[in-house]
């Protein structure tokens, strides 16, 4: 309880809204101490609480350490309301100017034109929608990797922070791929997001904020589920057989040396 409550938790992705980085059915490990250590970083795929801001509820809000042990002892017997969790990537950070799109249809974050290919689901154009919008201090612009199918910050320029989630949402960090064995892998930050110009401010940009419209009908916004306690629990089985294989095979070399010695001494 206290590993998932406050460094790492499992969870499942139930739609194909950040498809192909993630797939319907992947288990993800969602790293809860990194933004304690440093900032939100563009590209970063982020779990957040969608309460407030996309959806009815409360904005989450930090809380300490005693009331966080407490919300994550409640839920291991299913009380309390854990959100509407969702997962996207994070486009634009803080005074960020994230617009759609450029003369070549390309999303654009401070002027600077972001090269999606390696994350972008084949055959996705960047946007179908139109968004202009200086992304307002503690907020986040976020989107799915299978844009003609995400529900995400385009979707929601009508709904409080203009489609922009809070910081204080952010659950953390998705950081590997851990289930099923053949999907493992790390999720790094795209190349495209280490662009030293992305770091030029939003008033530099010199474009005014604008609001646009989509038909969020059919979208998908990746809402996801802690995974079954099981899966830890399986994870450390399947890592103990070959383990325990390994180091029997040893102890059998070992005590057939010992015989032979014993064998040629006689």
């Amino acid at each position: 309880m206290v590993i998932k409550t406050y460094v790492v938790q499992a969870f499942f992705i139930p739609s194909g809204s950040m498809e192909n980085t993630l797939e319907i059915n992947d288990r993800v490990l969602v790293n809860k101490l990194v933004y304690d250590v440093r900032d939100i970083h563009r590209g970063d795929i982020v779990v957040f609480n969608g309460d407030g801001s996309w959806d009815p509820g409360t904005v989450p809000v930090d809380t300490n350490f005693v009331v966080k042990f407490a919300q994550g002892f409640a839920s291991m017997f299913g009380f309390g309301h854990p959100g509407d969790i969702l997962i996207k990537r994070v486009v634009g950070l803080p005074g960020d100017h994230v617009a759609c799109c450029d003369a070549q249809g390309r999303v654009t974050v401070n002027g600077v034109p972001l090269s999606e290919k390696s994350y972008l689901y084949p055959g996705d154009v960047p946007s179908e929608i139109r968004f202009n919008i200086v992304v307002p201090p503690g907020r986040l612009w976020v989107m799915g990797d299978h844009r003609e199918i995400s529900d995400d910050s385009r979707d929601h320029q009508q709904d409080p922070g203009g489609g922009t989630v809070p910081e204080s949402a952010v659950v953390g960090r998705a950081f590997v791929i851990i289930w099923p064995p053949g999907r493992w892998r790390i999720l790094p930050i795209p190349d495209t997001f280490q662009q030293p110009k992305l770091n030029a401010s939003a008033a530099a940009s010199g474009a005014q904020p604008a609001q646009g419209a989509g038909n969020a009908a059919g979208l998908l916004s990746a809402r996801l589920e802690p995974s079954s306690p099981a899966l830890p629990l399986t994870l450390g089985f399947a890592a103990a057989v070959p383990v325990t294989w390994l180091q029997r095979r040893a102890r059998l070399r070992i005590a057939r040396r010992r015989a032979g010695r014993g064998g040629s001494g006689k």
